[in-house]
């Protein structure tokens, strides 16, 4: 479908004054080429200029038929007739001709001119490219300036070279270059040298690569950044030339013979195709590479990129000449973060026609239809812009837009299509603009902001006068030819109203069809050249705007307006695609060369125009915004990412979306989608009591179910909390008592200072419902907690007073939330740092979390902290008030005694019976015994690793017994039994056999008669009055004489022992041993 829409894409025109009737034009490098009737000379015409005064001319070495400019060489190159011969030859340096009494210098491709024709500096030259085969199109790649031509049934490949020659005698030094991937930078000067002897750059060309067609014959061909495609009458095929390792070549049992030679009495009829991608290739075209360039090391790969092949509707009485394709083009657009001279296009488009319709294929990243054309009349031929499409009837100039802005804005942002960015999609339906009428148009061609128009109101040629003769002839042979069939069968078409009918339309076969192609007239009655220029595309956005409040006045849902508020859009954005390198080609040193401003001003423009640009992608974002807030439940998604883009506050936002008093207070779903996300986002704007009062008000009418989320929203701190208190209530009142629902109200009392209230209506559920509660409202407790970990996260008020009055609940409330991903431990942290009770409540939390958790890495993390909060309580009798001096909550004992995290916690140990020998209870403090119970289970338990707890023990002393028996417990969880036995015996022996009874079991059952016995002997000789050694030595022996044989024993007992002594315990280990 094609949208038509009013606006006037053009706003002024001028004559070109040319002396003699034109034939043929083209422009690039900011001029204008004519080639007059005749086809022997070419004028060069200024369009960047009041008037197009004239820049140069210069005589062909034969009749131009064909002419195209390069916009990298600022070169031309022509296919040119003389004495029946055809010639393709580029001129360079064109632009030292305006005397028109410079020197020229020939020669042929490959061979530089030495001598004294360089003596001079640089001049005009004309290269003769020899061909094998006649050329019949050629085209020019804009992005590398290479060049491709079209032959009979082959197409040739020539890369761009620069030579700089210094000196006469200088051998030839070519740059080397591999096409496609090495693009020739736009940036070279082309400004005329000051001296003879300054460094002299020329243009080559080299024969790169041949590709072998032999079943079609091409009509047009474009080149571009890799890609290569042809035309025939009915068929386009693109095709992608890259570098490879391997090599392709002919073919042996392709049959390249013509297929319509044996098909003269056959009427042919073509099948419409349409091949993209991988199946392009199964196409009945055969291509082969024939590598001609003598320096290229590289091979070539070929891929069938793009095939389409359209058949004349013979019954709706098309003929072939009115379905002939036409304007194949291949455009390149590059994004704003991208170099035109280093970097390959980010899109490649394809753009082919036929005169009723026009079609425009993207390439890269997956060929895909993007729009297809219908016009409303025959066109002659059209152009791609980065903005428009330029189509020409014979008597209008039209233009159409274009999607390459959807297609590039994707590529450069991975952000579109998202809820933080939109763009209107690529196959959004095309529009047409307002037409300009014009008499007999024949050619057009597009330069920045200029068309280019040839127009010849000329009566009907002697040459279109014989054509016509010829086919009527032909028509009139097949009609009879025909009915000479059906009779022969025996069916007589004039008895059958519908056959007679059918055998009066043209079935021209293609081989009977004669080229619609005109040659340059050789008379002419009126001719004209126009350069119309197109308004900037800010000035075009702004007329959109102007013609969709059209729409808005009456039908502000309408599609029309959000179609051309999307057309608006893409406008805008193809323009904040061209960054300034873009914009000015380096290349056009003419258009430089006029403008008086300098390079501080032309900088200074472009920033202004960059800001204009910007503003009004803002306020055509914030009306798509409004089209899509009010729009169907299908698009209402938009309304969010197009309010963002647009930079609008959110007060605005719900101003330009309040009801009209006149019209039932409904919002639109898009606006409440967008207003919903925003009250999701943890954002640092807060709302006003008015603009928050307005966000219930809107959600209390249209989606009372969200009313908790709202109030829970950071944006909302400053609501009126009695009327929305009495909103809550009525919703209880309608949709009955809901967890959340309650909380928030309670919320509300404690807004208003109403204790009591708010303590009946959380008394109302248990604890571990309200729990649920925050799990499924977690901002009722935390602002930002939905950020990530580095967020800055905030307690609310119902926190803080959680904090003072039900501490349990509120720990309780934050494990949930950090246990069903709701926030991060280091976030849990802020809260509690926030609330002042880091050394109470924290150390609460992470007790409870370590209840909860199921996470290792959160487990050993807590473990380390724990232990270090323990170490420091102990470490530091001056500071073991749980809460800092400065805070108002009192003392308080922890949620969880040392005894009920042993029982509840599998991470924290019981304790060694050995501890309460070294540590007795009742001996310190309340506070200290806690913390030293707790680290002792936590170094009893199985998951701390001692390794890591060790450097912070070393802050305690071991002169205390309980600073001892922490050091002594992890020497032991360390596995150095043999110190800790002689440390335990020096500090307190009586704790010895409590230890050894518990720690020296299984494979460390040993030491009690390698280690602890001679340890105790020796010391008992020594002190022999020590009755704490002397016990202990008895119930060692007893535990060596259970645990060894008579033979074994007799070897412990000391050789100055008393034997009565040990005698006893032998005797038992003996009878142990017999039982045994």
């Amino acid at each position: 479908m094609v949208h038509v829409y009013n606006c006037h894409p053009y706003s002024s025109q001028q004559i070109v004054q040319v002396e003699k009737e034109p034939g043929l034009v083209c422009c690039g490098g900011g001029a204008l080429f004519v080639v007059a009737t005749g086809g022997c000379k070419v004028e060069a015409y200024s369009v960047v200029q009041e008037g197009c005064p004239l820049i140069c001319r210069f005589a062909t070495m034969g009749a131009v038929r064909n002419i195209q400019h390069s916009k990298i060489g600022d070169y031309l190159v022509t296919i040119e007739e003389k004495n029946s011969a055809t010639y393709l030859r580029a001129y360079t340096n064109w632009r030292y001709q305006a005397e028109e009494k410079a020197r020229v210098g020939v020669r042929l491709l490959g061979h530089l001119l030495r001598g004294a024709s360089v003596r001079g500096g640089v001049q005009m030259e004309i290269i003769e490219i020899p061909l094998s085969e006649r050329p019949v199109a050629v085209a020019c790649c804009s992005v590398t300036g290479d060049l491709l031509v079209g032959c009979e049934n082959t197409l040739v490949l020539f890369t761009l070279r620069r030579q700089n020659q210094q000196s006469l005698n200088q051998s030839q030094q070519i740059v080397q270059s591999t096409w496609p991937n090495a693009q020739q930078s736009s940036s070279q000067s082309q400004g005329q040298p000051s001296s003879s002897n300054q460094t002299v750059s020329i243009l080559d060309f080299e024969r790169s690569v041949i590709l072998h067609l032999p079943i079609i014959k091409p009509k047009q061909v474009s080149l571009c950044a890799g890609y290569v495609a042809v035309r025939t009458e009915l068929e386009v095929l693109v095709l992608k030339l890259e570098a490879s390792t391997e090599s392709q070549t002919l073919d042996e049992s392709v049959d390249t013979t013509d297929p319509t030679e044996d098909q003269t009495d056959f009427l042919v009829l073509s099948i419409h195709q349409e091949l993209l991608g991988d199946r392009a290739k199964d196409c009945d075209i055969p291509v082969s590479i024939e590598k001609t360039g003598l320096e290229d090391r590289g091979q070539y790969a070929l891929t069938y990129v793009l095939f389409r092949r359209f058949s004349p509707d013979y019954f709706q009485g098309c003929s072939e000449d009115e379905t002939h394709l036409h304007s194949l083009q291949l455009y390149p657009l590059f994004t704003s973060n991208q170099s035109a001279a280093l970097d390959e296009p980010a899109c490649v488009f394809c753009f082919f026609s036929l005169p009723t319709a026009g079609y425009l294929y993207t390439l890269k990243g997956g060929v895909e239809l993007l729009s297809a054309y219908q016009y409303p009349e025959k066109v002659l031929e059209a152009v791609l812009t980065d903005h428009l499409l330029h189509v020409i009837t014979r008597n209008a100039l039209q233009c159409f837009t274009v999607r390459l802005a959807a297609v590039a804005a994707r590529i450069e942002d991975p952000y579109i299509d998202t809820t933080m960015k939109a763009c209107p999609p690529s196959n959004l339906d095309v529009c047409a603009l307002r037409m300009q009428l014009f008499i007999g148009l024949r050619s057009v061609c597009v330069y920045r902001s200029h068309v280019i128009l040839l127009s010849t109101a000329d009566a009907e040629t002697p040459e279109e006068t014989e054509r016509n003769a010829q086919r009527r002839g032909l028509e009139l042979k097949e009609h009879n030819m025909l009915t000479g069939i059906f009779l022969a069968v025996g069916i007589d078409p004039a008895t059958t109203p519908a056959l007679e009918s059918l055998l009066s339309r043209p079935f021209l076969a293609r081989k009977w069809a004669l080229s619609s192609s005109k040659g340059i007239s050789a008379t002419g009655q009126g001719w004209n050249i126009y350069v119309v220029d197109t308004v900037s595309p800010l000035n075009l956005y702004q007329e959109m705007v102007e013609y969709s409040q059209r729409y808005a006045e009456t039908n502000p849902q309408a599609q029309s307006l959000r179609h051309l508020l999307s057309e608006a859009h893409l406008l805008l954005r193809a323009s904040s695609l061209q960054t300034p390198e873009h914009v000015q080609d380096s290349e056009d040193y003419l258009v430089v060369s006029l403008q008086r401003e300098g390079p501080a001003e032309r900088r200074t423009a472009a920033q202004m125009d960059t800001r204009e640009l910007e503003e009004a992608l803002r306020q055509n974002c914030a009306q798509l915004g409004d089209c899509f807030s009010r729009g169907s439940q299908k698009d209402c998604h938009l309304a969010l990412p197009y309010y963002r883009m647009s930079g609008l506050p959110v007060t605005e936002v719900i101003a330009r979306n309040r009801p009209l008093p006149c019209s039932p207070h409904s919002y639109g779903p898009g606006f409440l989608f967008y207003l919903k996300h925003y009250l999701l986002e943890e954002t640092e704007q807060t709302l006003s009591q008015e603009a928050a009062d307005e966000v219930i008000d809107i959600f209390s009418q249209s989606e009372p179910s969200q009313l908790v989320s709202v109030c829970a929203s950071p944006s909302m701190t400053n609501i009126s909390p009695a009327r929305t208190l009495r909103i809550l209530q009525n919703l209880e009142d309608t949709a009955g008592v809901s967890v959340p629902l309650t909380i928030t109200m309670a919320t509300m009392m404690l807004l208003m200072d109403d204790l009591l209230q708010y303590t009946q209506l959380m008394e109302r559920h248990a604890e571990m419902l309200l729990v649920y509660g925050f799990i499924e409202e977690p901002r009722i407790l935390v602002h930002g907690g939905g950020g990530g970990q580095h967020t800055h996260i905030r307690p609310t008020a119902l926190t803080r007073q959680l904090a003072k009055s039900h501490p349990g609940l509120m720990v309780a409330g934050m494990v949930a939330l950090h246990e069903n991903n709701k926030v991060q431990l280091e976030q849990a942290d802020q809260i509690f740092t926030e609330l002042g009770c880091e050394n109470c409540l924290q150390v609460d939390f992470w007790e409870a979390m370590l209840m909860a958790s199921s996470q290792d890495a959160v487990i050993q993390e807590l473990l380390f902290r724990l232990a270090s909060v323990y170490i420091d309580r102990l470490s530091n009798t001056l500071t073991e008030m749980y809460c800092e001096p400065t805070h108002k909550l009192p003392r308080r004992k922890p949620l969880k005694s040392a005894d009920d995290l042993i029982n509840s916690c599998s991470h924290y140990g019981a304790l060694y019976p050995w501890l309460t020998v070294l540590s007795p209870v009742h001996t310190t403090s309340f506070q200290h015994q806690e913390a030293l119970q707790k680290l002792q289970s936590l170094l009893c338990g199985p998951s701390l690793s001692v390794d890591s707890v060790v450097p912070l023990l070393e802050r305690l002393s071991e002169e205390t017994l309980w600073g001892f028996s922490l050091h002594l417990l992890c020497a032991t969880r360390r596995g150095k039994y043999g110190s800790s036995i002689e440390k335990l015996l020096d500090r307190c022996p009586q704790a010895i056999i409590a230890y050894a009874n518990h720690q020296l079991q299984d494979k460390n059952m040993v030491l009690w008669w390698k280690k602890l016995l001679p340890e105790l002997c020796n010391r008992t000789r020594a002190s022999a009055d020590n009755s704490i050694l002397l016990a202990a030595l008895k119930e060692t022996l007893v535990v060596v004489a259970m645990e060894t044989s008579p033979a074994e024993f007799l070897e412990l007992i000391p050789d100055d022992g008393t034997a009565s002594y040990f005698l006893p315990y032998l005797l038992t280990c003996s009878q142990r041993h017999l039982l045994a």
